[in-house]
């Protein structure tokens, strides 16, 4: 009754936070953990003023309670308003349309914490808009999203989805918003997106997975004068845009895997609508170390082994544990990779660094018995920039070696 009778007379609540989360805050730090506040227990949702224990204004935060106590907006106590959230929507799509290349339709016109929108994340599906909340706390900054797109975007539908961190165990599924298309209306099916001269059909009700990582879109043009000539294997295919640009490339063959057969559906379908008969190439609807075990037994070799698993999956082989399974991982690609040959390794979990990925892949090819040289050391597609205030938006890391 107290906080919603101070929001009445348009007072904001507050909270205070311990030296720890000061410091961190005053490097512009966005994220501020249960742990580190020492007063205040406002409602999820609920713009706050931040304080440290001095009593000095920290920003101005929308708070939860999740895993996260608050997300920062701003470095003073200003409120949260919509000429904040349009600057920021504005200065996001300036970038975007300085660094998608020309013909490209699908990419991330906002990338949460490292646009200044902490926790909100916006994809552009050719006319469509997806916007990726992280959590029901924020739901009360759509009504400003939704009229900023309307107005400077003018998409023909605008979805919503739930990004849940994995850290975060609540049950999205009873939030008072509902998911699904917001504004506008739907489209007849799936949805031809380019990536340059490549089509990719994505499915906006399965958002946010619709069928396209765009941010690897930077390690695919990298690649492109790579395939020629190439035997290629593609772990974790997904929907196999990785195998359709192999095979646009130039490879001579083209093995597709995943635990999951409609995905691989999916994937025969993207062949097709690039003018590729997938019935000249292989889809294997198997558990990746399986797969590699057999090509191990039988002498088969690639020239282009990639190697993209996802941040958490469940399969034969049990549950996918990146410190655990990338040396494994690593050392049974390696034993089927030709000499000179390619080993392209990607990894999207952001509480593993750079240096530690790189261990764990050296790890797996030491047990392999293969030197390794690196390449190359990618990362995400300059759509999903990452701030330099903010380490876990630097989360994905590709290295290309040659063993």
């Amino acid at each position: 009754m107290v906080e919603r009778a101070r929001r009445a007379r348009g007072e904001s609540g507050e909270i205070r936070v311990n030296g720890y989360s000061e410091k961190w805050l005053s490097k512009g730090f966005p994220w501020i953990y249960p742990k580190e506040v020492v007063a205040g227990t406002p409602a999820p949702g609920e713009s706050v003023v931040v304080r440290g224990e001095s009593g000095a204004v920290l920003g101005r935060a929308i708070a939860d309670h999740g895993w996260l106590a608050a997300r920062v907006f701003r470095s003073d106590g200003e409120e949260i308003d919509e000429d904040l959230l349009g600057g920021r929507l504005g200065r996001a799509a300036a970038l975007r349309d300085l660094v998608v290349p020309a013909g490209t339709t699908g990419y991330r016109l906002v990338n949460g914490e490292n646009d200044g929108l902490p926790g909100i994340r916006i994809d552009w599906w050719s006319h469509y808009a997806v916007v990726a909340l992280d959590s029901p706390s924020l739901a009360g900054l759509l009504p400003a999203l939704v009229e900023w797109l309307q107005v400077e975007r003018e998409p023909r539908g605008i979805y919503l989805v739930w990004r849940p961190d994995p850290r975060d165990d609540r049950d999205f599924s009873t939030a008072s918003q509902a998911t699904g298309l917001i504004a506008g209306h739907a489209p007849a099916g799936d949805i031809a997106v380019l990536e340059g001269d490549t089509r990719v059909d994505v499915r906006l009700p399965d958002a946010p997975d619709v069928g396209l990582y765009c941010d690897m879109r930077a390690v695919r043009t990298w690649l492109a004068d790579y395939w020629g000539g190439a035997s290629v294997l593609n772990l974790f295919a997904f929907t196999g845009v990785f195998s359709v640009a192999a095979a646009r490339g130039g490879a001579t063959d083209v093995v597709s895997v995943d635990l999951s057969a409609a995905a691989l559906e999916r994937a025969t379908h993207n062949f097709r609508v690039n003018n590729l008969d997938p019935d000249r190439y292989e889809f294997l609807a198997e558990d990746a170390f399986k797969v590699l075990d057999r090509y191990r037994r039988t002498g088969e070799g690639f020239d282009r082994v990639i190697l993209d698993p996802p941040a958490f999956s469940r399969g034969p082989s049990g549950i996918w544990s990146g410190q655990k399974d990338w040396p494994r991982l690593a050392a049974a690609a390696a034993r089927v990779t030709n000499a000179g040959g390619w080993v392209i390794a990607a990894c999207n979990q952001g509480e593993i660094s750079p240096r530690e990925f790189r261990g764990l892949v050296a790890q797996g090819f030491e047990r392999a018995g293969r030197s390794a040289q690196l390449l190359a050391s990618l990362g995400q597609s300059p759509d999903f920039p990452a701030s330099v205030t903010f380490p876990e938006g630097r989360y994905l890391k590709v290295d290309v070696y040659r063993l």
